[in-house]
């Protein structure tokens, strides 16, 4: 397996390969332009964020600053949003559903570092997906961690550290973020 292989498969990996580097160098100049560029100029924001995720719905908006790992692992789907200083760390899947939308400096890491010391100390990393269904809200400031997968219809309140998976239909919060209230079908008709 390629290093990319293993990263993809939640392996240990190394992330001085070459092919990694260059894909991360690769999308550093392009989210360093793209965070270069009026705010004001949306056509052409809007046509360099789709070279640098690597799938999109037609209709999708990311106030720079905007940064990821490689870019080509990123899915979003159709009226996705993300408000100014969004972090992507896809050294794994990150899939996100339609109609999602992120208040600013949300964070998503699907890199993590393996508990052992000796491990880390030899530069080996980690890379879990992460899953996030249709019709979410995630709140100013909230982390989702590697291996999450939440559910349709998910609110993530303000700050709220995400370290487990969560079903459809919640509001969760907190660090460890806990659901604080099921979402009744009155609230979830648009």
């Amino acid at each position: 397996m390629t290093e990319r292989e293993k990263a993809l498969a939640g392996q240990l990996y190394s992330p001085r390969d070459s092919e990694l580097r260059s894909l991360h160098l690769k999308v550093k100049k392009l989210w360093g332009k793209y965070n270069k560029i009026n705010p004001a100029n949306e056509k052409k924001l809007n046509k360099l964020i789709k070279k640098i995720i690597g799938t999109t719905g037609e209709n999708v908006k990311v106030c720079p600053p905007f940064y990821c790992d490689y870019g080509c692992n990123i899915s979003v789907g159709e009226n996705f949003f993300a408000n100014y200083g969004c972090v992507i760390l896809d050294v794994n899947k990150v899939t996100i559903g339609k109609n999602c939308m992120m208040a600013p400096c949300v964070k998503l890491f699907s890199a993590t570092h393996p508990v052992k010391a000796e491990e880390r100390y030899n530069g080996v990393e980690l890379g879990l997906p992460i899953t996030i269904g249709d019709n979410c809200w995630i709140g100013g400031g909230a982390i989702i961690n590697p291996g999450v997968t939440l559910g349709n219809n998910v609110v993530v309140g303000a700050g709220a550290v995400v370290t487990k998976s969560f079903g459809d239909n919640v509001v969760i919060a907190g660090n460890p973020a806990k659901i604080i209230k099921k979402l009744d079908s009155n609230e979830l008709k648009f």
